[in-house]
Formats: C-alpha cells, sequence, structure tokens
C-alpha cells in the first residue's frame, strides 16, 4: 500500500466506466481492456466503483470483487482507490475494512445522503471511516443535498488519514483548500485543467479520462488552453445527463464496451447520440478509446 505523500503525487484519477456481459453481469475482460488503455496513456490511479463506474448500483459483493480484483492485476502499475463509501455508516465503514484487506492503496469516501444527518453526524460519520485508512473525501452537494463546506473540512483535514478532498464546489473553493496546504482534487472535468494549473489543483478525478485518458493527461501535465477550450464542448456533452449516461453510451459507441445498461440508466436519445458522434469522430482515433462512434442500434441493447 502505497504512503499519503505518493497518493498526492497522482494528477490524474479516472473514475473507471464498470462494463457488463449481455447477462447483465460484470464483464472483467472488458474492464481489463479499459484500464490497460488508462496505464498506455499515463493515468496515475482508478477509482474502483465509483458513481461512473457504478458502485451504487452493484451489491457489496461484486463491488468488493471488483476492487479486490483491480488490485490483484494493477497495484503495481495504479494507484487504486476503492470506493467504499456509504450513506449507511456500517455499511460504509465494513465496506472499507475489506477494502484495505484487499490491499487498496485508498478509499473514497463521503458524507451522508439522501438520509441526510446532522453537521454532527457527518463529522462522526467521517471519523469512522477515516480511522480505517487513508481516504479522498468527496464532496458533490448535487448529489448527496449537503455541501462539505470548509469549516466542516479542514477540521477533517488533520486526521492522519486524510488524503485530500475530491472537490465539486469550484475552483474558488479548490483554492481556498490548496492555500490551506489541503490536498485538492477537481470533481468538475470542465474545470480540471483550470484548477490544476492556475488554482493550483493537486488533480482531476476524471470521469471524461476514461474516454480520452491520452488527451486529459496532456492538460493535467502542462497549461493547455488551446487544447482545453477546443475539448470543452466534448466535456459538455459527457454531462449532458447526469453521469455516468453520457459516458456509457460513448464507449458503446466507439465499440469499447458492450451495450449492456443497468437500469434506472439507460442510453441518450438519438439526437444526443448523433451530436456525441460528431463530437468523438472530430478527434484523431488514436486520441480515444475504442473506434470510430456510431450510433447504437436499438436491438442491439440490453436495459435491465
Amino acid at each position: 500500500m502505497r504512503s499519503l505523500e505518493q497518493i498526492k503525487q497522482a494528477s490524474l484519477i479516472t473514475a473507471i466506466k464498470t462494463p457488463y456481459l449481455r447477462t447483465g453481469e460484470i464483464d472483467l475482460a472488458t474492464y481489463d481492456f479499459l484500464v490497460e488503455q488508462q496505464i498506455a496513456a499515463g493515468v496515475d490511479g482508478i477509482v474502483v466503483g465509483g458513481t461512473t463506474g457504478e458502485g451504487q448500483l452493484m451489491n457489496w459483493e461484486e463491488h468488493l470483487m471488483l476492487i479486490a480484483h483491480s488490485v490483484n492485476k494493477y497495484s503495481g502499475k495504479l494507484i487504486i482507490v476503492g470506493n467504499t463509501g456509504s450513506n449507511n455508516t456500517r455499511e460504509a465503514v465494513k465496506a472499507t475494512e475489506y477494502g484495505f484487506a484487499s490491499g487498496m492503496d485508498a478509499a473514497l469516501q463521503i458524507n451522508p445522503y439522501y438520509g441526510r444527518t446532522s453537521l454532527a453526524g457527518v463529522k462522526e460519520h467521517f471519523k469512522r471511516v477515516l480511522a480505517i485508512g487513508p481516504a479522498f473525501i468527496y464532496n458533490v452537494a448535487g448529489r448527496t443535498g449537503q455541501d462539505l463546506t470548509p469549516d466542516i473540512m479542514e477540521p477533517l483535514a488533520q486526521h492522519e488519514n486524510f488524503i485530500g478532498v475530491k472537490e465539486c464546489g469550484g475552483n474558488e473553493r479548490v483554492s481556498h483548500y490548496e492555500q490551506q496546504g489541503i490536498a485538492c482534487w477537481s470533481g468538475n472535468d470542465d474545470e480540471a485543467h483550470d484548477a490544476r494549473h492556475k488554482f493550483g489543483a493537486h488533480g482531476v478525478i476524471s470521469v471524461t479520462s476514461n474516454l480520452i485518458p491520452g488527451l486529459f493527461r496532456e492538460l493535467m501535465d502542462t497549461q493547455n488552453d488551446n487544447l482545453n477550450q477546443s475539448l470543452q464542448p466534448l466535456i459538455d456533452w459527457l454531462f449532458c445527463e447526469p453521469n455516468p449516461i453520457a459516458i456509457n453510451t460513448a464507449l458503446m459507441m466507439t465499440g469499447a464496451v458492450k451495450p449492456v445498461f443497468r437500469l434506472p440508466y439507460v442510453p441518450l436519445n438519438d439526437e444526443q447520440q448523433t451530436q456525441g458522434v460528431t463530437l468523438i469522430n472530430a478527434l484523431s482515433v488514436d486520441d480515444f478509446v475504442g473506434d470510430i462512434a456510431v450510433p447504437l442500434v436499438t436491438k442491439d441493447l440490453v436495459i435491465g
């Protein structure tokens, strides 16, 4: 397991997509293909079973199996971050213990969502999960309904197992944390380049890098305003519906994964797919995962 300082060196972490077989089970062979594309592009780490990886649609056996599989195959090449967070503190504790027993480098932890609690409860929740091992704390108020403001986060940052924040609250918040010595990774792909080069972020935990890992590697390594601007329409399209609907559709359109959705996710509509085909194919085929993008064929889809 890597040290906190080693983990903090990671500037590009991909929230890796989980692909499925036509039976609806996890497709490990295709998963390995996706991870190997990330490695080839120089990505530093992956989040396994995050929102993009649809951990919310997995049972814990699937979820923990995928973390263990990732550790077993890729721990020498990537930082393995297991999304073991939950709105149920007991489940988060148990899953995090299993994840570290499997050898993951770090956990991704989130404040309790839907069944929201008091600020005192939020702090106690994080206290329990941070005690287990190194963790990123993920602040995405749009999904949890509760913003983790600096007055909550800054005391948590004193914990010995606190790595840093995946922050979706904008680049001013990112800059504030970095000025306090709190490591911060952008959670907004459209802001990630500027977060890194203009606001001092350590990097990004990205959705878009599933599709264009090499180009996102460039965005993190070097300030390139022209490249960043040219990719904004594609990034915007990837968030035209709640994530991970568009990244799922994109990787299916390029043939990188089988056209299998777990409900409640369904494909983008025809108009949205046409937009995506144009945006993806405007890139060099060497710059995205898969082959020339084509719209999905309805009869080939599995939705269940």
